[in-house]
């Protein structure tokens, strides 16, 4: 019947779920006790030298990238390969999670969001650790820097947490709230100038400032 308005009519709509996304190495994750072990492992497996101190200063980019830095690019692939085999057994039980990060994540389940972690790692890995921890989240791994905008954009993710310049790049392609911790290689003048909207010391600050983020958007 034309004009005729129901009490249905009335009801306002459901708002979409809100979803945050969140890095996992330097983020979620300390990964750098276990990342160390599986170059020290390499090094005796191949018998090239690696300064695995080193690598573990600056986590973030791509595994093929980093191996680039020791192995002529024919053999990045074939070290790659035998990097993500060695890695359940020697990776995940050094790697704990990083202060505030469990209670982060739970943060965002009390307020009836959705969260994701979209992550560099390699998708299989990135679960061991997620269940070692005890974090409890949908994944999508090899994503770096502006291709993470792929997932984000898919899980309708409008806030996005990570430790890298690249991470803030990638949110900010998505159209996501890039809200950095300057627990990983990049410090919190980096990560400004980078583009960050909301930059936190570490996730154990986390669940304050989602708290008022979330009153204010309400």
């Amino acid at each position: 019947m034309v004009g005729v308005t129901t009490n249905r009519d009335l009801v306002p709509p459901k708002p979409a779920q809100l979803t945050v996304g969140f890095d996992l190495d330097m983020t979620l994750i300390d990964s750098r006790p276990g990342i160390k072990a599986v170059y020290d492992r390499l090094v005796v497996e191949t018998g090239v030298w690696i300064d695995t101190d080193l690598v573990v200063s600056r986590l973030g980019p791509p595994l093929d990238d980093e191996l680039a830095n020791w192995y002529p690019q024919e053999r990045v692939a074939e070290v790659a390969d035998l990097y993500r085999e060695l890695y359940p057994d020697h990776a995940i039980a050094p790697t704990p999670a990083m202060p505030g990060a469990v209670e982060a994540v739970a943060a965002v389940r009390a307020a009836g969001g959705r969260p994701v972690v979209v992550t560099a790692k390699y998708g299989p890995n990135a679960e061991l650790h997620l269940a070692h921890v005890g974090i409890d989240a949908e994944l999508r791994g090899w994503l770096w820097a502006e291709a993470k905008a792929e997932a984000l954009t898919e899980y309708g993710a409008s806030v996005y947490v990570g430790d890298h310049i690249g991470d803030v790049r990638g949110a900010r392609k998505a159209g996501a709230l890039s809200v950095a911790v300057a627990t990983g290689p990049c410090d919190a003048a980096e990560l400004r100038e980078a583009g960050a909207d909301v930059v936190l010391n570490d996730l154990t600050e986390f669940p304050a400032w989602f708290a008022a983020h979330t009153a204010t958007a309400a």
